[in-house]
């Protein structure tokens, strides 16, 4: 797994500044004003900063930008980093400067003259977040890269700012992992070594339990096996449990679509672009990095994560159009295209996590359709919902962490148009409203007493351009969405 960049947190050096190699970074206010290093700095490249710092350029420059000075004369470093920055800044200000000083380092240490600077844990989980790269199928000599690439703060309170940054950076390694699960081919990531992964996570704390085949034959998951029908690869389910709670308090249920790469099946899909597929088990991976966060920073809360892992495959073994299967509901469905399958891997899961654990309330999570891109773009997730308060919950927490989270409605008319002639229903209600009608098949395994929100992560769960906290392809999207909404709703004091 990608590995957090290595943080240290330590004293205030102003001898430092002079001395350390890679890039070295100060704070100035937008104001211009010059804490110690700035001065320190300022000093040893005669005047540099100041001249920059009354220049027209960094007036018109904004909270958490930054301008380099390459080569700077008097200093050891290969590039000095004038951040603009209020002492006080926001939350998102303060992870501004952190992106963008991840996105100038590229693989060299960092040193950064932080003081007495506010928000310093955020601005450490900004570099954090950003400073990730995919290069796990690269030859490199990857570990005395990671040992050049370290980030050190000089603070004037350093075990403070540590203390407080340490669950940030927890929530950052579980950001990474659901990053790279995304990005991971998917003759690598099979169904048996993602299950795997996430049996490792037994290490931090967490129960896990890897459901096979017959299992899930035993429990009635017909509609789930019957996507993997067409593979070689096993259909599993993993239970993950986090107990951090009230030993008797029902925990929150996080449920995840796990296609490690979707074909379409027998309704193929057409060859171009469909490599991107190995990220259709974004779900699940925001599932097992959320898990993964919370274990890592003890939170106080009961918390279950259940993904189903399939691979939807043709062939001769394959699920037909036309096909009937009944769910462990006992609902039937009749499979119209069996390119819709997300939704039938995620409907068993769901009766599944309700039967066994009676949850407080119930999130699931899916690249489950196109259509929520071409409604929202790359720029929002989809999000369906029985219940307003809950709800409501989650969008303000996903808007406290910059993911962006748009509501999306729900109705009768669109149940309506699931009705399937000779079975209960079918898996598609047609081309119109594609991202509802889906969510409207889901609310069919919904208990009438659970809250549930339905999180479609189609159009941000992989990207082709830089996002806010992440480098082109897999986002993490929703590890810390989800993190703030239980860390405010549903943990123990």
């Amino acid at each position: 797994m990608t590995q957090v960049t290595p943080i240290s947190f330590v004293p205030v050096d102003l001898d430092a500044v002079a001395t350390v190699e890679g890039r070295l970074a100060i704070i100035v206010s937008p104001d211009g004003k010059l804490d110690q290093s700035a001065r320190r700095a300022n000093r040893l490249t005669r005047g540099a900063v100041a001249r920059l710092v009354e220049s027209a350029g960094f007036a018109k420059l904004k909270p958490g930008q930054v301008v380099s000075l390459n080569w700077p004369s008097g200093l050891a470093a290969e590039a000095l980093d004038v951040v603009c920055l209020p002492k006080r800044p926001s939350v998102e200000e303060a992870r501004k400067a952190g992106v963008t000083l991840a996105k100038l380092k590229v693989r060299k240490a960092l040193h950064l003259m932080a003081g007495t600077q506010g928000k310093a844990a955020e601005l450490a989980l900004g570099i954090a977040l950003r400073d990730y790269t995919f290069d796990a199928h690269k030859t490199s000599d990857s570990e005395k890269e990671a040992d050049e690439a370290a980030v050190t703060l000089y603070l004037g309170k350093p075990e403070e700012v540590e203390a407080e940054a340490t669950p940030l950076l927890a929530i950052a390694e579980g950001v990474m992992m659901t990053r790279d699960l995304t990005n991971e081919p998917a003759n690598v990531l099979t169904t048996t070594e993602f299950a795997d992964r996430l049996a490792d996570m037994s290490k931090l704390g967490l129960e896990v339990e890897v459901l096979e085949e017959d299992k899930l034959e035993e429990l009635g998951m017909r509609t789930l096996l019957s996507v993997g029908h067409g593979s070689d690869s096993p259909s599993k389910v993993v239970v993950m449990q986090w107990k951090g709670g009230a030993k008797d308090e029902a925990p929150l249920a996080l449920l995840g679509k796990g296609v490690v790469f979707d074909t379409g099946g027998i309704s193929l899909k057409p060859a171009a672009g469909m490599e991107d597929m190995t990220m259709d088990m974004g779900g699940a991976g925001v599932v097992a990095g959320t898990m993964r966060a919370l274990a890592l920073r003890k939170a106080k809360a009961n918390v279950v994560g259940i993904v189903g892992l399939v691979e939807n495959m043709p062939s001769a073994r394959a699920t037909r159009p036309g096909d009937v299967v009944k769910s462990m509901k006992g609902d039937t469905v009749e499979i119209i295209n069996t390119d819709a399958e997300g939704r039938l891997v995620l409907c068993d899961v769901m009766w599944y996590a309700q039967d066994r654990f009676e949850p407080v309330g119930m999130i699931d999570l899916a690249t489950l359709t196109g259509a929520i891109i071409i409604g929202l773009g790359h720029e929002n997730a989809g999000v369906f919902s029985n219940n307003d308060v809950f709800c409501n919950g989650f969008l303000k927490a996903a808007e406290a962490e910059g993911e962006g989270a748009w509501r999306m409605p729900l109705g009768q008319a669109y149940d309506d148009m699931l009705k399937s002639r000779i079975a209960d229903m079918k898996n598609i209600g047609g081309r119109p409203a594609g991202s509802i009608t889906a969510a409207q098949f889901l609310k069919r395994f919904v208990k009438d007493d659970t809250p549930w929100i339905h999180l479609d992560i189609a159009g941000v769960a992989s990207v082709k351009s830089d996002t806010k906290y992440a480098p082109k392809g897999a986002t993490g999207w929703g590890v810390m969405a989800l993190n703030r909404m239980i860390k405010d709703r549903f943990e123990t004091e």
